[in-house]
């Protein structure tokens, strides 16, 4: 049986062109601190690296700093909140943050049905996220923004962060086709962030530690090959795959839901829940047949829980208990999508029937 990797939000694959940088930078022996010809040429690599993620999300190599993933990236950016005139202040979010945003955020703005965020006064003091990586949906950025999420949008849709205004964002390596374990803090110049690793003063004084080489070459090349794919506008390809699975399903599955479907969505994603048909059940499912995908809810200390993400969007818990999501790549087929489309079918026929 020929396995088929649908849980590309959750990691992408790591691509050739960042495996090929990450055994290279192997054989750099040099700490890039250093000042000699090898430290020299392990400062070029990192330094290299940056500007291939700057040249992605459209900032300066300068404001990029490389920490060890975008949860403690988030934590650097937020942990001391918006500066304002009677000083620092907490973020405000919405519930369908991510946990690293949320946690340290207010939950003070709320998402409509279709997980969109309006309505707030003071951008520069809002945690807003550039895409869901559960549903989908692609946010309206205001100009001068506090704090975004880009994880889940660089690499598949062009973003802009010079453009936007936005002051600080986090990125990912792994969701773009990098290394586990590598992210960045994207800091508009002339923003006072203070480090929570302190040392040596790496990463511009910001996140101390010596740099891990090896994870930044490989974000750095995977950066620059998802660049060229969003150029080549390959996700739109992709996005064709995902209508046609949705158009497929809906004609057979009339009770299911596909959340996000009046609101602009990442290319790849479909996020939909069968009102009864637990989410956890559908994966393991799916996962003996041959698909990766991932449910909506999450486990914690092996206790299922709705998804906090429809949830905050007004679905009831039966229905955020329900559902799945399908994060297409660039690996994926239309006979992927038609062989998973079959299978799902057939297995949501059965739960009607025993449902009934």
């Amino acid at each position: 049986m020929r396995r088929v990797y649908m849980d590309h939000n959750a990691t992408a694959p790591l691509r050739p062109e960042a495996r090929d940088a990450m055994l290279a930078a192997m054989d750099i022996v040099g700490n890039p601190s250093s000042v000699h010809a090898e430290g020299r040429a392990a400062k070029a690599l990192v330094e290299r690296a940056r500007g291939q993620v700057a040249a992605l999300v459209g900032c300066a190599p300068g404001e990029v700093v490389f920490t060890g993933s975008a949860t403690e990236a988030a934590a650097l950016g937020l942990h001391a909140g918006p500066g304002i005139a009677d000083g620092p202040v907490a973020f405000e979010a919405a519930g369908i943050e991510h946990d690293c945003v949320s946690l340290l955020c207010m939950e003070t703005l709320r998402a409509d049905e279709n997980g969109r965020v309006s309505g707030f006064e003071r951008p520069d003091t809002v945690a807003l996220q550039a895409a869901n990586s559960e549903t989908g949906v692609i946010q309206d950025v205001p100009l001068g923004l506090g704090f975004s999420d880009i994880v889940q949008a660089a690499g598949k849709i062009p973003v802009d962060f010079a453009q936007s205004g936005t002051r600080m964002a986090i990125l990912s390596a792994h969701k773009l086709g990098g290394p586990k374990g590598i992210g960045a803090l994207i800091v508009r110049r002339g923003m006072d962030v203070s480090a929570l690793v302190r040392g040596g003063g790496q990463e511009m004084g910001r996140r101390s530690g010596t740099e891990n080489v090896t994870g930044i070459a490989g974000f750095g090349a995977a950066a620059e090959a998802a660049a060229r794919d969003v150029a080549a506008g390959r996700w739109e390809e992709i996005e064709e795959l995902r209508k046609i699975l949705e158009n497929t399903l809906a004609a057979s599955a009339n009770a299911t839901i596909f959340v996000g479907k009046g609101a602009n969505r990442l290319p790849n994603t479909s996020c939909f829940a069968t009102p009864g048909w637990k989410g956890e059940s559908q994966v393991i499912q799916m996962d003996l047949a041959g698909f990766a995908i991932s449910a909506g809810s999450a486990c914690s200390s092996g206790k299922v829980r709705a998804s906090s993400v429809l949830r905050a969007m007004g679905y009831d818990e039966e229905t955020a208990s329900s559902a799945i999501r399908v994060s297409l790549g660039l690996d994926n087929t239309a006979e992927d999508v038609q062989r998973f489309a079959e299978v799902w079918l057939a297995k949501e026929r059965k739960f009607r029937a025993r449902a009934a």
